[in-house]
């Protein structure tokens, strides 16, 4: 058996079916864990994930398992792909098959909410450094990927080597990885984008347009740059994939759930109520909260989240969270 060419994805939801399903296509072993039994026997069964990504049928390539230890049996390669209030919990599971495990990755997005840590941060704690690690981010629906439509997205290693290795491991001729060494800038993009989605739904919703749109997405990203500075980030990395691509993407399209939370919230529905309609994680809902208060411990100037957090955890009304934004003194850009 060859244990390079296999790789074990944690995470059943559509952003991890669709990577274990690309791993797979790409030529890899992959075997796909999940923890709800009922959803992943009808995986099994149909060979789809037709609860997130209906009608996308399976490479032969991929197993799916409930059993944890099944998924990491003779397994090298990790990647992590859970909710980031999830991740933390995943990792201490994970942490008594660290022995046999060469590589781990993650393309989980957001700050952990009750320490303020970054993913990579997280893993330190809870893993140590022993690892070759890498993250995975970018402008990529799940739908889009597991449909083979062509997609793009930065992996980002303190190894060069380790990064080009899984950049190949999952390209195709639909699906390029493009490398770097910013781990930070890249996780910093991944938080914070979220977050701005809501943003966008939330001034669409409002009726404001594109120029109130596109005016907010700009002032945003001069936000997400100053925090990832701010943590030691490179400025470079914002204007690549994982930082103005995946905010572009987040904040103009649909397919959003955090942009959906905001033009709900719009709407003037309750961030609970949306969160149950909606039905999956809106990973913006725990970033507002952790970006917020990362930003404020580290003096970072970030009026939109800040207004952002407002509405979410403090009834502030939309509107006046634009006014207030539009009220602000004059500043040079």
């Amino acid at each position: 058996m060859n244990l390079e060419n296999r790789i074990a994805v944690l995470g059943s939801g559509s952003w991890g079916t669709a990577l274990a399903i690309q791993f797979a296509r790409a030529g890899r072993q992959t075997i796909m864990w999940g923890i709800e039994e009922k959803e992943i026997e009808s995986m099994k069964q149909a060979r789809k994930n037709e609860l997130y990504l209906p009608g996308i049928s399976f490479p032969d390539t991929l197993q799916i398992t409930t059993n944890f230890e099944e998924a990491l049996f003779k397994v090298e390669d990790v990647l992590i792909v859970v909710p980031s209030h999830a991740f933390r919990e995943t990792l201490e599971r994970l942490k008594s098959y660290t022995q046999s495990i060469k590589y781990l990755s993650w393309a989980t997005k957001g700050f952990e909410t009750s320490t303020g840590l970054l993913p990579h941060q997280v893993v330190a704690d809870v893993i140590g450094t022993n690892l070759q690690t890498a993250v995975l981010s970018g402008p990529t629906f799940a739908a889009e990927v597991a449909a083979n439509l062509p997609s793009a997205l930065s992996i980002a290693s303190s190894s060069q080597e380790n990064a080009f290795r899984l950049a190949e491991s999952i390209s195709t001729d639909s699906f390029r990885a493009y490398v770097l060494k910013d781990v930070i800038g890249v996780e910093v993009g991944g938080a914070t984008k979220n977050v701005f989605a809501i943003g966008a739904g939330i001034s669409d919703g409002l009726g404001f347009g594109s120029n109130t749109r596109i005016a907010m997405m700009s002032r945003a990203l001069m936000e997400m740059v100053r925090l990832g500075l701010a943590l030691g980030a490179q400025k470079d990395t914002f204007i690549g994939l994982s930082g103005m691509g995946d905010l572009v993407l987040t904040c103009t399209d649909d397919q959003s759930r955090n942009r959906r939370f905001g033009l709900g919230l719009a709407s003037g529905a309750s961030a609970k109520d949306l969160r149950k309609t909606i039905g999956q994680v809106v990973e913006g809902y725990y970033a507002a909260s952790a970006v917020y208060k990362v930003a404020k411990r580290l003096s970072v100037e970030m009026p939109i989240v800040e207004q952002i957090y407002k509405v979410i955890y403090e009834g502030l009304p939309p509107n006046e969270a634009v006014s207030n934004l539009l009220k602000r003194p004059l500043t040079p850009e």
